[in-house]
């Protein structure tokens, strides 16, 4: 009999609460929003408004800003790490975690080598550096300063090719609250005034994903990281965790002592922005997404936020401004009952007072995703 069948099975709901507790979202935390930033590993942050949301439903007493300030004070920033895609990071984080994923950035390159045909990279890197370090320059301005030397080459690719290779991050006032503008980059480096970290080992990023997003499997961290082999390193750090299996008999790591609540613990509803983190970060959704909705919060290339009632995905929403109102409509997937729909309505109504910058506020349940 193997280790893994012998092992402890945790439930879907079990699973499901051990996640929300984690992720600040059974009960909204005091952690000040810079905490929360480096408790959850960074919020993913495609778009500007995303990290504010994710943080408004799980932090007591937060104000948009609380982000803004120290975005625009440097301690936090905005740079593509995990998956590729933009995320607010600690400056801390940023100097580290962007080292830890620069093979997969490496990797993604390879997917644009014809276009990079000729194109030396270690100096294109160089004349990226130089140009971002001595002004902020947006994507297109070094597009064209990098065809300026590679005319044959791909347009798309130089500029990808300059983001893989450097640690770019967006400047402000891009990211903050109200007052975001174009996208404007530089190297971390210059912007926080310090060097990137050597590249870490990465026992100590695990044991921080495991304690944002546990109980889970070598999948799920790698499906975060966008990162591969990462089996030795849970091996290596075996006699350091607990084992458990899900349903289905996958192998499960957690911290010791981290929260594991009971299944039948309240989850109370919850407004999460589009791509949360919650949402993205295992190999296996199932703990938050049921297989019925699976892919029922995105259309195309449109995303949606979403929203949570018992700890799940049961719907999506979003919020629209004019001078005068702000409306935030939910499209429930189910039928709520009276009980549920008043404690979302109550979500939605302190969503609005924290993030709705009209006068007047609403809440409607109507159409959402477009058909």
């Amino acid at each position: 009999m193997t280790k893994t069948s012998t092992a402890p099975v945790l439930s879907v709901r079990e699973l499901n609460r051990a996640t929300l507790d984690r992720q600040l979202l059974l009960r909204r935390s005091a952690l000040s929003a810079t905490d929360a930033v480096s408790h959850l590993v960074g919020l993913q942050a495609q778009n500007v408004k995303p990290p504010y949301y994710a943080l408004a439903a799980r932090l007591d007493g937060f104000a948009p800003e609380d982000l803004s300030a120290p975005m625009a004070a440097r301690e936090v920033v905005r740079i593509v790490t995990m998956r590729s895609t933009i995320h607010t990071h600690t400056a801390d984080d940023c100097l580290t975690l962007r080292p830890l994923v620069q093979a997969a950035r490496d990797r993604e390159l390879h997917a644009f080598r014809a276009g990079l045909a000729g194109v030396d990279l270690d100096r294109l890197a160089s004349i990226s550096r130089e140009l971002v370090e001595a002004e902020p320059r947006t994507m297109k301005q070094l597009r064209e300063a990098l065809l300026a030397e590679w005319p044959d080459a791909d347009p798309q690719a130089l500029s990808i090719a300059a983001r893989c290779r450097l640690p770019l991050v967006q400047v402000t006032p891009r990211g903050l609250w109200g007052r975001s503008g174009q996208v404007a980059l530089t190297t971390a480096e210059h912007w926080l005034g310090r060097p990137a970290e050597p590249v870490p080992a990465p026992d100590a990023t695990v044991l921080r994903y495991l304690a944002a997003f546990g109980p889970a499997s070598v999948k799920d961290m790698q499906t975060w990281a966008g990162l591969t082999r990462l089996r030795e390193v849970f091996e290596r750090l075996r006699p350091r965790l607990a084992t458990f299996r899900d349903e289905s008999g996958v192998e499960l790591f957690d911290l010791p002592d981290a929260p594991r609540p009971d299944a039948d613990t309240p989850a109370p509803p919850r407004l999460l922005p589009e791509f949360d983190n919650l949402l993205l970060s295992h190999a296996d959704r199932s703990r938050v997404v049921s297989p019925d909705y699976k892919g029922r919060t995105w259309q195309g290339n449109q995303a949606y936020c979403t929203l949570l009632v018992d700890g799940f995905v049961e719907g999506v929403w979003r919020l629209e401004e004019t001078r005068d109102e702000a409306v935030i409509t939910i499209e429930p997937f189910g039928r709520l009952s009276r009980g549920a729909r008043a404690e979302v309505v109550a979500e939605a109504e302190r969503t609005l007072a924290v993030l709705g910058g009209a006068p007047s506020h609403d809440v409607r349940f109507g159409t959402v995703v477009r058909g």
